[in-house]
C-alpha cells in the first residue's frame, strides 16, 4: 500500500510538473508569436523583456510561489502584447497624422493656386473695364470732338450765309441804287431835251 501511494504521489507530481511546464510553454509560446509578429514584434522590447523573466521566474518557482508567479507571468504577457499593439496603433495614429498635414498642405497649395488664379482673373477683368473705360473716354472725346467741329463748321456756315446774306442786300441795294441812278438819268435827259 505504501508502494501504492509513492506511486501514486510520484505520479501526481508528474502531472503537476507536467501542468507547470504547460503554463510555461503556453506563455513562452505566446511571447515567442509577439516577438516573431511582423507588425507587432519590433514595439515593447522592455516589456517583452519583462515578461520573459517572468517566464523564467514561474519555470524556477517553488509549488508555494507557483500561483502568483504564473499570475505575474500572465500579466507581463498581456501587457506585453498589449503595450506592441498600443505602440502599433500610435504608429498608426502618427502616420495618419502625417498623412493629414500633408492633406491640409496640399489643400492649402491648392486654395492658395486657386486664390492666384481667382487674383489673375479679377486683375486681368479690372484691366479690361480700365481699357473699356480708357475706349469710352477717347470715344466721348471723338464725339465731343467732333461736336466741337459740328458746332463750329455750323457757326462757320452762319457766318458765312449772314455774309451771303448781307452780300445779296447789298447787291440788291447796289442793283436798287444802280436802277434808280439809271431810271433817274433817264427821266433827267428829256426834261433837258425839252427847252
Amino acid at each position: 500500500m505504501r508502494c501504492a501511494l509513492a506511486l501514486l504521489g510520484f505520479v501526481l507530481s508528474l502531472a503537476v510538473q507536467a501542468k507547470e511546464d504547460m503554463d510555461v510553454a503556453r506563455l513562452d509560446n505566446s511571447l515567442t508569436q509577439l516577438a516573431g509578429d511582423p507588425k507587432l514584434g519590433m514595439y515593447a522590447q522592455a516589456e517583452q523583456a519583462l515578461a520573459r523573466e517572468a517566464i523564467q521566474r514561474l519555470a524556477q518557482a517553488s509549488s508555494k510561489d507557483r500561483p502568483h508567479a504564473l499570475y505575474i507571468a500572465e500579466r507581463r504577457v498581456d501587457q506585453a502584447r498589449a503595450a506592441a499593439e498600443l505602440a502599433e496603433i500610435q504608429q498608426e495614429i502618427a502616420q495618419l497624422d502625417r498623412e493629414h498635414a500633408q492633406l491640409v498642405l496640399e489643400r492649402a497649395q491648392i486654395d492658395a493656386e486657386a486664390a492666384q488664379r481667382e487674383l489673375e482673373f479679377q486683375r486681368m477683368q479690372y484691366q479690361m473695364a480700365q481699357e473699356e473705360a480708357e475706349r469710352l473716354r477717347l470715344q466721348g472725346l471723338a464725339a465731343s470732338q467732333a461736336a466741337e467741329q459740328a458746332r463750329q463748321l455750323a457757326e462757320a456756315q452762319s457766318r458765312l450765309a449772314k455774309a451771303a446774306k448781307r452780300q445779296a442786300e447789298l447787291a440788291a441795294q447796289a442793283a436798287k441804287l444802280l436802277r434808280s441812278q439809271v431810271q433817274g438819268g433817264d427821266a433827267a435827259k428829256p426834261a433837258d431835251n425839252g427847252p
